[in-house]
This record gives C-alpha cells, structure tokens and sequence, in this order.
C-alpha cells in the first residue's frame, strides 16, 4: 500500500466482500452476514487502511456497493414488517394487478407478500382522487394501534412498520400525522410520501414495504460505516452516491447498489475500448446481473421488478436474476432440476468452502468437475474441500453437468431479455464480465 492510496471502493456481496485502492491494490474477505461492515473494516485493515492507521494511510474517501438489500429481498432475510393503510385496501399488496407473469400457466405461483395478511392494519381515514380530505384521521384507533404494534415489535413479531394512505402521492398530511403517531410508540416507521410519491398504489404500497423490510438488515451497518473513512458515500441503484444516514433511511434505494457501479465501470471499459453497445454481465455469489450500454450509457429505468415485485424508484435498467456461485440446486417435485434463487451464502458457503455447508450449490459443481481447480486457496477459507463437494451433490440427487448447464441458460435467458426482447442484436454487442463467480 502506498502512501497516496487514499481513496478506497468497497463492495459487499452475498459471499464475498471486496475492496480496491486507488494505487490499484485488491483485498478479498469473507463476507460478514450478521454485519456487513465488519468485513469492510477487516478489509480497510487487510489495506493497512483505516481507523487506527497512521495518518499516511486514513482512507480520505470511502464508496461503498452492496448487494446486502438484493440478497435481502429475493432470500426474503429482512425484518418482520407490518403494513399500515387506508380502511378497505389492506390487500392491496397481496391483489397487485390483472398482468399474469406466465399467461397460460394455471398453476402459476406469485411471489409471497412481503407483508403477512395478519399483520395488515387498515386505519379509517379517506382522502379523494384529487387529495382533498373525505375522512379525517381517526386518531383514537391510530392511538391503539399504536399500542399494539408497539406490543408486536417488543415480542419481535414486527421489526419496522409501512404506512401508505391511499392517493398519499397528493396529500401527504394524513401520512405525516399517522407516521408520527406510530412512531411516538417508538417504532421505526417508513411512509410512503418519503420513499416513493408516485400514483399507483400497488406499486407505491410495494415499495414502501420493502423499504420497510430492508431498514432492520441494513440500517445499522450503513451508519456504522460512517467511521471507516473520513467521507463515506453509499452507491445507489441509480448508480450515484449518497451519505450513510440517506442509504440507511431509504435502503430501497440500494437493491441494485453492487451491481450500478460494476455497471458504470463496464461503461467506462467499453468507452475506453471504443464500443457503443455492450451488456455488462455480473455473476456474484448470489445474484447474476445484467444491463444494456446503448451509445456509451447505461439504459435507466423509473421502475425495476425484482422477485416479481416492482419497485419503483429511478435505477439503471439492471436485470436480476437468483444465480450465482452459491445458488444452492435441488430436485423438485416434478422431478426437474433447479437452481436458486436460494443460496449458500457466506455462512455456511458452498459445501466445498469447508465450514459446515451441505447443500449442493454452482461453485460445488464448478468444484466436481474441475473448472476450479482443486488446489485453489480462497481467501479465509484456505484449499476446498473437493470431497465435501462431490457429497453435496450426490446427497441433493444433482449431476454437476446439469447443474452448470441449468444455470447457463438461466443467464442466457437474462441476456436475452435485455437485448433480443427488446430489439437489440446481441451479435453486435461486446460482453463485459465481471463479478466473483
């Protein structure tokens, strides 16, 4: 490490967490689960950067990526939440809209709720189409909802709360007056005149909740970084920067964080190689990630569906996927194979990392049949355990081969889907690959 490395990028994935310094320095560690900004300090440290370093090496800026609210949201890992809304609309969330994700499928499934039918509260107010008051607040019931809720979050059945009144995108008083009330009883509280102030309930009501969802896994680790350098900036999915406190109060705003700033460093490569049309290709741990480059510029969007749930919230144009290294494969009950969206993680990782995991995952596979080679050292983990990976997927009843081919066209379908379904020919494209897996 030289002494004008000062400036330090981050990024936290599903598995692993990696850091670069500005002179060109690289650090890998194990990701840290339980708190992610452990593994970033660890790293700053493995830098011989941060707190605590001489004043040659404090880190002056700190970016930091994550894909902690992604793998949140599709691993369904966030806090428990409770859904706060107008009399009569309580399911809102749950009825979503008449498009059918696979239309001649009878026996398509939607993605869960984030929010439990029992944990749905409606509060009697009313405001019209044109956001003038039909119904006041009724403040008692807000008062004993209060009380309640504040019972819930005590036993640990609701961790953050989500308010969102109908045509709240107009009028945000009512809102205002029933977020403070619920948060007088000390509850984490998130509206959705802060988050999303845009028509269309489904998709506002959406958002809200899992802004809800992701500010217990992610809150305090984001603060927490705010010590690991003298400017920290937390990348946002719209693939700018924002201070820790802003990433912690609307982590909403984070669910493509990791992959925006592997996107805009493809766009900078393919500029720097003179090429206008590119899709950036990221396979990570636990998500794979891909994004259309048009004339040099990542294509944006006002609103992404991730786990078949929109969020709407101004991001890069970011297709999501659940394959990654430790996409764990099974058998299912039709008898075809699967693989993710659930993962292995960090912790207990891959079969073959040796600590304790049992599941049959694409790095296993990748293991089994040799594309890894057997005498690879993974940081923290030392040589895999090749033997722990053949057992794995002999266990799950997976041929390795499968496994690969599986996820394979798993990624070619998200290739597809940004460029041939929307008229784009791939053939003229340059692939730019990064990411650990």
């Amino acid at each position: 490490m030289t002494a004008s490395a000062r400036r330090v990028g981050s990024d936290t994935g599903g598995t692993f967490t990696d850091l670069v310094a500005d002179d060109g320095t690289l650090i890998k560690v194990l990701s840290t689960p339980e708190d992610p900004g452990v593994a970033v300090r660890a790293g700053l440290a493995g830098l011989g950067m941060g707190p605590g370093s001489s004043d040659d090496h404090q880190v002056t800026v700190l970016c930091h990526g994550t894909t902690v609210a992604t793998n949140a949201l599709l691993e369904r890992t966030g806090g428990p939440v409770a859904l706060v809304t107008t009399e009569g609309f309580a399911d809102v969330i749950e009825i979503g809209r008449q498009d059918r994700p696979s239309l001649y499928d009878p026996a398509i499934v939607r993605p869960a709720a984030l929010v439990e039918r029992s944990m749905r509260f409606e509060v009697p107010e009313r405001l019209a189409a044109d956001g003038s008051v039909v119904m006041a607040v009724d403040t008692a019931a807000v008062e004993r909802l209060g009380a309640k809720l504040a019972s819930l979050h005590a036993s640990g059945a609701v961790a953050a709360v989500a308010v969102c009144l109908l045509h709240a995108d107009l009028n945000a008083a009512h809102e205002r007056q029933v977020g403070a009330m619920l948060a007088a009883h000390g509850l984490d509280v998130t509206c959705s005149h802060e988050v999303s102030p845009e028509f269309r309930e489904y998709e506002r009501t959406v958002t809200t909740v899992a802004n809800a969802f992701l500010r217990p896994v992610c809150g305090d680790y984001l603060t927490g970084l705010a010590e690991a350098a003298s400017q920290v900036w937390v990348m946002t999915s719209a693939g700018g920067l924002v201070s820790p406190d802003d990433a912690a109060a609307t982590p909403a705003r984070l669910l493509l964080s990791g992959p925006a700033g592997g996107v805009q460093a493809a766009a900078a490569v393919a500029v720097a190689n003179g090429i206008a049309t590119a899709v950036a290709f990221d396979m990570g741990g636990t998500s794979t990630v891909v994004c259309l480059i048009v004339d040099w510029v990542p294509a944006p969007a006002a609103e992404r569906e991730l786990d078949g749930m929109p969020v709407r919230l101004p991001s890069l144009d970011v297709h999501t996927i659940g394959a990654g290294g430790g996409s764990i494969a099974v058998v299912d009950a039709g008898g075809a194979l699967v693989v993710g969206p659930r993962s292995a993680g960090a912790v207990p990782g891959p079969a073959c990392y040796g600590r304790g995991g049992t599941a049959a995952t694409v790095t296993d596979a990748n293991v089994a049949l040799g594309r890894i080679p057997a005498d690879t050292v993974f940081p923290g983990l030392g040589l895999l355990d090749v033997a722990a990976a053949h057992r794995a997927l002999d266990s799950a009843g997976v041929d390795a081969a499968g496994v690969v081919r599986v996820v394979n066209a798993a990624m070619e379908q998200a290739l597809r889907s940004v460029t041939v379904e929307r008229g784009v020919d791939p053939r003229a494209a340059a692939l730019v690959a990064f990411g650990g897996a």
